[in-house]
């Protein structure tokens, strides 16, 4: 009993990695709803306002750090 509890464990810790890497990597299914959900969350219009977002954020760190580095100097 023991050697086939054995060769029974090995086969699920074999198996068990190589179908979820094989599942994960499916490209289709990962467009079809990885993709997707992402574009249901994230419209192109909320992508816009978040990249004008991260500008003006940008911007007054740069602004702060030239102000600072003048005041320094």
């Amino acid at each position: 009993m023991g050697v086939k509890l054995e060769i029974f464990r090995m086969i699920i810790y074999l198996t068990f990695p190589v179908a979820m890497f094989w599942v994960s990597n499916q490209a289709e299914w990962f467009e079809d709803h990885v993709i997707q959900r992402k574009r249901e969350l994230w419209p192109p219009e909320k992508l816009q306002e978040i990249e004008e977002f991260k500008e003006r954020i940008r911007k007054r760190r740069e602004e702060k750090l030239l102000r600072d580095a003048q005041q320094n100097s």
